[in-house]
């Protein structure tokens, strides 16, 4: 990141870039988003070429409700990189914009790439809600019933495609499944999201 902001704004500037960079980021891990957002807007401003302000500056915008502002840092970011980090969060701004074409482009290119299995898991789970958005639930339900089968020690991904599938489930009607699917999170992880309401919610 110093040698990325030296290249762009000099050796004794970009020093003092990566000490405010670092002050947003510290904000930004802490959720004070609106101090993160008013030093990464400056920084933005001042160094436009680079892909580290672009990326968390994104994400500020991203995690502040700000979809279209946030889908601009973060195409930025990608067009930079080549990085397919933020492609579910990218996708999602587009998802909350009704760009339903844009976020499934973002997806196919994230999907064909596969650089992870836990990015490839959300960018699938974002991929779901745009289907189920636009009214096509078992469209939503078959891109995540690859996710449901049982898997010895699940992972975060795997509790959270499980999530989005048992409220999928639930959404068209399928209650059983959701039961089993919020009961399967539960006895892996207790208290994750808000699973024991979701349970209770179907008894």
């Amino acid at each position: 990141m110093v040698d990325e902001l030296e290249a762009a704004a000099g050796a004794a500037r970009g020093a003092k870039l990566a000490h405010r960079i670092a002050d947003a980021t510290y904000a930004y891990e802490r959720e004070r988003y609106q101090e993160a957002r008013r030093t990464l807007r400056i920084l933005a401003d001042e160094v436009p070429e680079s892909a580290t302000v672009r990326e968390l500056y994104g994400l500020v915008l991203y995690r502040t409700g700000q979809w279209a502002a946030g889908a601009k840092q973060l195409e930025a970011f990608r067009q930079m990189t080549g990085s397919f980090d933020q492609n579910p969060v990218l996708a999602d701004c587009y998802r909350a914009l009704r760009r339903y074409d844009d976020a499934q482009q973002v997806w196919d290119d994230l999907r064909e790439a596969s650089p992870s299995g836990d990015l490839v898991a959300e960018g699938r789970i974002v991929a779901a809600g745009c289907r189920a958005d636009q009214g096509d639930l078992q469209g939503a339900i078959a891109l995540l019933e690859r996710s449901a089968r049982k898997v010895n020690r699940p992972q975060d991904r795997h509790l959270r495609q499980w999530y989005a599938l048992a409220d999928l489930y639930e959404r068209a009607g399928d209650v059983p499944r959701a039961r089993d699917l919020f009961s399967r999170i539960a006895a892996n992880e207790p208290d994750a999201f808000d699973v024991g309401v979701r349970l209770r919610s179907l008894r």
